[in-house]
Parts: structure tokens; C-alpha cells; sequence
């Protein structure tokens, strides 16, 4: 059995980059502690503690897709913060900068009530969940 299958990158094809790089940029950089960590004309990639995400731009061909999270593939990613207060000061930026706030009624407890967290979309709608790891 291999020791070690902690994930290397996770690889998400966007419709519009220069939006993508917006939004991941201000939440993986300016909120979290990642680094961009390589850049092209069809990509970016953000890196923290040897585990990086990478966005490309999907080619024009192949935009007629209409990406659901609801379908078979990538659902939502979910980060850990060091409390409420950094969820909720996250939640402002959020609304700050006119982001899609899912589950906004049942805030902060929509995942249950020992599960504090905040959802949202980015401009693809992939959800993206943010939780207190103490609460």
C-alpha cells in the first residue's frame, strides 16, 4: 500500500478566466494564506502547503456545456477556517462583492447545527463552503 495519497492538485476547466482569477484570487489569496503558484495566458494555479488549484480556460468549442454541480462531477469545495468570526468576516466580503450566497436563510447552520458554515457560488457556480473548524 502507498503511505502517502494526500492530493497533489485539483484541475477545474472555467468558462471565463479573467472572472475565475477574480473570485479565486481574492478568496485563495487574499482571505486564505495560498500563493499563486504558476500563471499562462490559459491559466492560473494557487498553492498552499504543496497542494495546489488549477484553473483553465475551457476553449470556446466546448463552452455549450452548461456546468451543474447537481450533476455527475465536482459538487463543491469546502475550506477549514480557524473560527466563526473569520466565517462571518468572510460572509461579508462575500456580500461585499456581490457573490451568490447559497443557503443565506439557514446561515450559518444550513450544513446542521454543529456545523458552522458559510456557502456560495463562483462565477462558474461551483459551490464553494467555508468552515469554522472550532466552534
Amino acid at each position: 500500500m502507498i503511505e502517502n495519497g494526500a492530493i497533489s492538485h485539483i484541475e477545474i476547466y472555467v468558462s471565463d478566466l479573467k472572472a475565475s482569477k477574480r473570485f479565486w484570487s481574492w478568496l485563495l489569496v487574499s482571505q486564505f494564506d495560498y500563493k499563486v503558484y504558476q500563471q499562462w495566458d490559459k491559466g492560473i494555479s494557487y498553492i498552499l502547503n504543496g497542494t495546489y488549484l488549477v484553473f483553465v480556460q475551457t476553449d470556446q468549442d466546448k463552452l455549450v456545456f452548461d456546468y451543474n454541480r447537481t450533476h455527475i462531477g465536482l459538487n463543491h469545495l469546502a475550506f477549514h477556517v480557524d473560527s466563526k468570526q473569520a466565517v462571518d468576516g468572510i460572509r461579508e466580503k462575500v456580500q461585499d462583492n456581490k457573490y451568490k450566497e447559497l443557503y443565506a436563510e439557514r446561515y450559518p447552520f444550513a450544513g446542521g447545527p454543529d456545523h458552522y458554515a458559510l456557502y456560495f457560488e463562483d462565477p462558474d457556480r461551483i459551490k464553494v463552503e467555508i468552515v469554522a473548524s472550532n466552534i
